[in-house]
């Protein structure tokens, strides 16, 4: 999929043109794909609330410290069944 820039750097809504002989399920599967890959309803979700430097800070720094631990624990467990 191409990414289409408007003015100001902000992407468009996919507009999927309807095929000879597509259903309308099919345009709408096809249209919700678009929307996903695009990114845009993910954007949207994360940014329907206003969230100051330091709270995006703290939870940047939450989610790295359990990125951190799951490695741990993954990798105990891979030692555990390495050497049994």
């Amino acid at each position: 999929m191409e990414q289409r820039e408007q003015r100001g750097g902000e992407r468009r809504m996919p507009r999927p043109e309807r095929e000879t002989r597509e259903g309308l399920e099919d345009l709408l599967r096809r249209f919700r794909r678009e929307l996903n890959e695009s990114g845009q309803l993910r954007d949207h979700r994360r940014k329907r609330f206003f969230v100051s430097k330091g709270e995006s800070m703290r939870e940047k720094q939450r989610k790295a410290e359990r990125r951190r631990r799951h490695r741990e624990v993954r990798m105990q467990q891979r030692d555990v069944k390495g050497r049994g």
